[in-house]
């Protein structure tokens, strides 16, 4: 969800969400839906304070130069790391590593891996 906002104006963000949410293959529970559906809304209202850190610590690139899978990896990791006490940091790093070999391009783990070593460091 956090990959279609880049794509969609803030005010049909909601039916978005909705219609990503109906429309999983695998259906999902009404208590997976509303898990995923707070998950998305936390890191929404965080975005301006993420990409600030993100900014700040991808030297000689800026957010609205991120590939926009790498982006939306880096924003839900980003979230993860300093904001959700319940996942470690190297979790959510590992995590999003993961995810970035699998939809990300050729350079996109390491890119990833970087930035979020990066801010790791913030305290």
């Amino acid at each position: 969800m956090i990959y279609i906002y880049a794509f969609n104006p803030e005010k049909e963000m909601p039916g978005q969400v909705s219609l990503y949410l109906d429309n999983i293959e695998d259906p999902i529970s009404e208590e997976e839906k509303e898990f995923l559906s707070a998950r998305y809304e936390a890191v929404h209202e965080r975005i301006p304070e993420i990409d600030k850190m993100l900014n700040e610590k991808a030297k000689g690139w800026t957010t609205n130069r991120f590939a926009s899978c790498d982006l939306a990896i880096l924003r839900v990791a980003v979230y993860e790391m300093k904001f959700d006490e319940k996942i470690p940091e190297g979790v959510a790093i590992n995590e999003a590593v993961e995810l970035a070999k699998i939809y990300g391009g050729d350079s996109s783990p390491s890119f990833i891996n970087g930035i979020l070593g990066e801010i790791s460091r913030l305290p």
